[in-house]
């Protein structure tokens, strides 16, 4: 069964995340894109290209400000917190340590501590991952936040905008928390506080 040139061009752009970006945000020259797509995927009919292409960034500029009118709407109001002076640790087995979170995956466990108590502890085992000088930022949410889709792939899409890296995120019902470096914490938490103001 042949594809028609628009689910061709479709199942393109799906695998090429910084074209769908620049097709999201409209900052992209569709003919020079469609010119592009035609050459990579050697199309015939440029038009068909250029065509399936507008089609698709109307498409997916709808569904991105679908998601951000959720985002937006379950994220107004909430709170946010700051714990600066915390560590990750990435342990390959269960260590005795006072912690704020522990988590257990497959053969690894994960432990966010106050690098004060890091500091101080007498660690048994083998210290797979540690990062240091980090802070979190917990956003607590009401309960709707489990039923709406993309509230925090907006918060992560945002971050990655404002090249701030998330080291560790926790989501579990009503809070969500990144753990970044110390000396984006001031740059993450202007963002997050425009957002739910």
């Amino acid at each position: 069964m042949c594809m028609s040139t628009a689910n061709i061009v479709r199942m393109y752009l799906k695998n090429k995340p910084y074209m769908l970006e620049a097709l999201e945000t409209g900052i992209v020259n569709l003919s020079a894109l469609s010119r592009l797509i035609q050459k990579d995927l050697k199309l015939k009919d440029y038009h068909a290209v250029k065509a399936a292409v507008r089609r698709y960034a109307q498409h997916i500029w709808k569904a991105r400000q679908s998601i951000e009118q959720r985002a937006l709407s379950v994220l107004k109001g909430n709170k946010i917190t700051i714990l600066d002076g915390i560590s990750i640790l990435v342990m390959d087995k269960e260590i005795d340590i006072h912690n704020r979170a522990k988590i257990k995956i497959d053969d690894y466990y994960i432990y966010l501590v106050d690098s004060n108590i890091l500091k101080k502890a007498r660690i048994k085992g083998n210290i797979i991952k540690k990062y240091e000088n980090c802070s979190a930022i917990n956003i607590h949410s009401e309960e709707n936040v489990e039923n709406v889709s993309g509230v925090m792939a907006f918060v992560t899409s945002l971050f990655a905008e404002y090249g701030i890296n998330i080291i560790e995120l926790i989501s579990c019902y009503t809070e969500n928390i990144l753990v970044i470096r110390r000396d984006e914490t001031l740059k993450a938490y202007g963002l997050l506080s425009e957002v739910v103001k």
